[in-house]
């Protein structure tokens, strides 16, 4: 998006809406952190004819918010500029806002220095477009987990679960799919579907899961990847702020709790040929050859993906043995063991889950991943060979993948498959980004230190 837009979008919105005071421009950084800059009703059109100026470092923030010069982007370079432009069709109104407001997406526009771009879904585009060139198009979801949680910790600082609403007592039960905790949380859940319906976001069906005070709200399939990450991504957006109104906190930290589930993003994708048929789908429970090569593929860049499907410290403790989180290649029909599962359904529907993505993963990030994953396993036509047995296959752990966050780190810049579709130096500012964040967790002693070796 290399020019300004047509103002048309935010004159008619205006017109429908012309109590709307201000008009936040949000952009997603290196992290999947929402931010922006909040602008008077009356001077965003300068939003469309001109773009939002901004640092162009503000894209690779530390999680803590710092900027740090990740590969001389952002002291050494001087901190230059970039510039942003609305996302067509993303101008939406804001309903849980004190007063009137509306919101749109940005989107950073060509600069003259390589990499192109650092705005993630600038990132996604180019991965892609890239896979346009197999002629297949892709059908896209993700699936969020998050945590309820109280907004005050515990004694010792530690998260917890929230007030039962019309009771007294702090929420307890584990009961997966449980109706009752619906009906409990049923005005928060309420409110988190109009909100979603009101910025255009598809939200479907909310259950519990496996942990106290543990939820998902699905996402509808769409025909674009782009679309399906900013669904996520605004879909986040809306249960935080909403669960805030209720007096409450929504994580999607991967990890919160060491004695409860953790958190995943699930990934569903097929792929379309341009009769609009599913390629997946061969009448089998699994599904076709391309499904198989694609899967082969996503096998293929596990180990070198791991850093940007778990961006950060604590999303390394989800992995583990017999928790029904991928800990090994392993792929097949019916089973919530392996890291590449085939759902059931009708054929027509086949498609890959891609179980691997913590909740707090960057939608763009891993869908670009995914992307350049499945390319390459289809025009390198992988064998990702036999499907798992029908039994938990989550104790057998492959050395092959990091599981540490420095580890992961490495292979991502000694990886060879993403680099096909993500720019290389983008991956070395990644990299450099994480690294420096895993330095600053150390910089302080934690209290274990002096537990065990005062």
């Amino acid at each position: 998006m290399d020019e300004g837009l047509p103002t048309t979008e935010l004159q008619d919105y205006l017109r429908a809406r012309p109590e709307t005071r201000f008009v936040d421009a949000l952009y997603v950084d290196l992290n999947g952190f929402v931010r922006g800059k909040r602008y008077p009703a009356a001077k965003a059109g300068k939003l469309y004819s001109g773009g939002m100026q901004m640092p162009e470092a503000h894209y690779i923030l530390y999680a803590t918010g710092d900027s740090v010069d990740p590969c001389g982007r952002g002291f050494s370079d001087g901190d230059p500029d970039c510039v942003t432009y609305p996302v067509p069709g993303s101008l939406a109104p804001v309903p849980w806002a004190a007063e009137p407001r509306a919101q749109l997406l940005m989107t950073q526009a060509r600069s003259e220095r390589p990499p192109h771009f650092v705005d993630p879904r600038q990132i996604l585009r180019l991965a892609a477009e890239r896979f346009a060139e197999t002629g297949l198009k892709p059908m896209m979801a993700f699936e969020l987990e998050f945590y309820l949680l109280d907004p005050a910790p515990d004694a010792l600082g530690r998260p917890q679960s929230p007030i039962q609403p019309g009771t007294r007592q702090r929420l307890a039960s584990m009961q997966t799919n449980s109706m009752e905790e619906l009906d409990a949380f049923g005005s928060f859940l309420a409110e988190v579907d109009a909100a979603c319906r009101a910025q255009n976001i598809p939200s479907s069906v909310a259950c519990t899961e496996f942990a106290t005070a543990q939820y998902e709200i699905n996402l509808d399939h769409v025909d674009d990847p782009l679309l399906a990450a900013d669904h996520a991504v605004l879909q986040r957006r809306v249960i935080k702020a909403v669960a805030q109104r209720h007096g409450m906190r929504a994580s999607f930290m991967s990890k919160p709790f060491l004695d409860r589930n953790g958190s995943g993003t699930h990934i569903h994708v097929s792929l379309l040929d341009k009769a609009g048929r599913n390629v997946f789908d061969d009448g089998s429970e699994l599904g076709s050859a391309t499904l198989r090569h694609a899967v082969g593929g996503l096998q293929a860049a596990m180990a070198e993906a791991m850093a940007i499907c778990s961006p950060n410290l604590n999303a390394f403790r989800r992995y583990g043995p017999n928790r029904f989180v991928p800990v090994n290649k392993s792929w097949g029909a019916q089973n919530r063991s392996v890291a590449f599962r085939i759902p059931g359904g009708s054929s027509q529907a086949r498609r890959i889950e891609h179980r691997v993505a913590g909740a707090d993963a960057n939608p763009y990030l891993v869908a670009a991943a995914l992307l350049a994953s499945i390319q390459h396993g289809i025009e390198n036509r992988l064998d990702p060979g036999a499907p798992a047995p029908s039994r938990n296959v989550s104790g057998e752990v492959d050395p092959d993948i990091p599981f540490t966050w420095q580890e992961a780190v490495d292979r991502l810049e000694q990886g060879t498959v993403l680099r096909q579709a993500i720019h290389p130096l983008y991956l070395q500012i990644y990299a450099a980004v994480k690294r420096g964040e895993h330095e600053q967790i150390l910089s302080e002693i934690i209290p274990r230190e002096y537990e065990w070796y005062l």
